[in-house]
């Protein structure tokens, strides 16, 4: 049996005014309620607000974890009950009186498998701690200790907070600086496999909950280069220790991001063939993301306002930046070659160029409107909305290959992201604005990017990639077609093929038909999913059909005229110009 081995950091615990501690005991895990004790100190006020976020950072959606809190009671140190009110949705208030010490309980029912809430059953806990600890705002910055008291079957605790001691009854007591610290630090409680190895300096301890496929000795050596890949693009890592939190399970769930710490949460069976690189792939794109959004980021994005929405438009840098260089990443570890790097982004462009919502959405509009769009889809999404993710990873790719072209093969993007981590991070200790951001890439260029960012960003036109890329050594050919098109989707459901999806301005849509609909026939025939499809795309410019609908229990018959659909598509190929500075950006 493996042991965790637990690295003893020693943090100043200074308190000024109210300090919080807290206790979590999972004593049946089969009912999947993790039980909280919030011990309140040093109270001096007659009324104490506590709170539970709304939100994971990293996850743009308010989530409302106070769903899953029971009965919230609050006691004096000797076990006097005190009244405790609900004041808002996330919200309780104790009637505190003059007593200085209090003690707050409650359960988090925990039974929801992804990598931003918790997590409780007979095989693990998980701990997400923006879902699990309440706060009081006056005692946010204030530091404390998180003391845990697994189930007696669970025999190890995988995190990246302080561990400070074993107490007397067997709890394990962590140390956090402030209340950031704690729920920016999950837990993994249970009986994983551990495994560590050291990168760029760091000891990287990994802890893997589950059955699956892998091979600790490939796991060590491959994540070791994206590490050392990464470390390498801004010149220093800033963690002494860092955990990742492996979840294998049946459906994945991705990964979330924190400051010294990631949780992944892949398929058992994903550590082999190309799978395997897509599980690299997902550590990459978390791993960058200890740079870009927990250091380098925007204004908005810490301190948190865990009560509500806190809006960027800057997600496209945040996320889109960490896309195009998970793949970058990979290419300059040997995962990738240049020319499955240059299918990769080739991919993303056609993507993005033929999504209807790119002509719609602004990749800063997608970022500031992720609260309430991105994670909140519907049928008609893709007609009016564009992800930051890949639209964002474009733009990068962009940016990259103009900063490679103006220096002539001597700075990258790298050097920018460097510049920001600099002045922002180490420097200002702050983030920056969108102005700021801006002003810094500007500056950086050595040129006005006004109106790339009024096109491109804040616009919805489709980028001269020709024009960008062939300065570094890239052909481009603008593949478009004009053919024939439907303009919707369909899926098969218990033998009926309903209508999945509709295009907006297509041939479906201008004949009526809607998300939902039942296609039972055309031009007089019973149809399957297979024998509908293989009709119309059989069907050519301005030809037509009739299609048999059930809609909400009626039957009419639809006349569609189909009509000539133009997608944008472009085929990326490596040129015999500009050698050296293709083989810079794709080195």
């Amino acid at each position: 049996m493996k042991k965790l081995l637990f690295i003893t950091l020693f943090i100043p615990m200074f308190t000024f005014g109210m300090n919080v501690s807290y206790e979590l005991r999972m004593p049946k895990p089969q009912n999947h309620y993790f039980e909280v004790q919030m011990n309140i100190s040093e109270n001096s006020d007659k009324q104490v607000e506590v709170k539970l976020p709304v939100w994971a950072p990293g996850s743009y959606l308010v989530r409302e974890f106070s769903k899953n809190i029971n009965l919230v009671k609050a006691f004096t140190k000797d076990g006097k009950a005190l009244k405790v009110s609900k004041k808002s949705k996330n919200a309780w208030v104790i009637d505190a009186g003059s007593e200085k010490n209090i003690q707050v309980k409650y359960e988090v029912y925990s039974f929801e498998v992804s990598v931003r809430t918790p997590f409780l059953d007979l095989s693990h806990g998980f701990v997400s701690g923006s879902g699990i600890f309440m706060y009081v705002d006056k005692a946010k910055n204030q530091s404390g200790t998180l003391t845990v008291f697994p189930h007696e079957s669970f025999k190890r605790i995988s995190t990246s907070l302080p561990f400070a001691e074993t107490d007397k009854s067997n709890g394990q007591r962590f140390l956090f600086e402030n209340y950031d610290q704690l729920v920016d630090c999950p837990l993994e409680i249970g009986n994983q496999e551990i495994f560590e190895f050291t990168s760029a300096g760091v000891t990287h301890t990994v802890a893997m909950y589950g059955e699956a496929n892998y091979d600790v000795n490939d796991l060590k050596r491959d994540m070791a280069k994206i590490v050392e890949a990464e470390t390498a693009v801004f010149g220093i890592n800033p963690n002494k220790n860092y955990t990742f939190i492996v979840h294998n399970v049946v459906d994945g769930q991705g990964g979330l991001e924190h400051m010294n710490s990631c949780v992944l949460s892949v398929n058992r069976w994903t550590y082999a063939g190309q799978q395997y690189v897509n599980f690299l792939n997902l550590v990459a794109h978390e791993y960058f993301h200890l740079w870009n959004v927990k250091r380098i980021r925007p204004i908005e994005l810490g301190p948190f306002n865990y009560d509500e929405e806190n809006y960027t438009s800057l997600l496209w840098v945040m996320e889109g930046f960490t896309s195009y260089y998970d793949e970058l990443i990979l290419r300059r570890t040997g995962f990738y070659s240049e020319e499955t790097f240059l299918a990769k982004l080739q991919s993303s462009i056609n993507y993005v160029e033929g999504t209807p919502g790119s002509r719609v959405q602004p990749v800063a509009h997608a970022s500031f409107d992720a609260w309430v769009k991105a994670y909140r889809p519907n049928e008609n999404s893709s007609n009016t909305s564009m992800t930051y993710y890949s639209r964002g990873s474009v733009l990068a790719s962009v940016i990259d290959a103009m900063i490679v072209a103006e220096s002539d093969g001597k700075k990258c993007l790298d050097h920018f992201m460097q510049q920001l981590y600099k002045t922002y991070y180490e420097g200002l200790k702050r983030g920056f604005s969108e102005a700021e951001f801006k002003k810094e890439l500007a500056k950086f260029m050595g040129k006005n990017m006004d109106e790339f960012f009024l096109k491109y960003v804040d616009g919805t036109e489709i980028i001269p990639y020709k024009e960008f890329y062939a300065p570094v050594g890239l052909s481009v050919q603008d593949v478009s077609t004009n053919n024939p098109s439907f303009g919707a989707s369909f899926r098969e459901e218990g033998g009926k093929v309903m209508v999945k999806s509709v295009r907006f301005g297509s041939s479906a849509e201008e004949a009526g038909i809607s998300v939902g609909d039942e296609i039972i026939g055309c031009n007089a025939y019973r149809v399957d999913q297979s024998m509908l499809e293989g009709m119309l795309y059989g069907l050519s410019n301005l030809e037509a059909c009739d299609l048999l609908i059930a809609r909400d229990e009626l039957l009419f018959s639809v006349h569609v005229t189909i009509r000539n659909f133009k997608k944008p598509q472009f085929l990326l190929t490596k040129s015999s110009s500009n050698e050296k500075r293709l083989h810079y950006w794709l080195r």
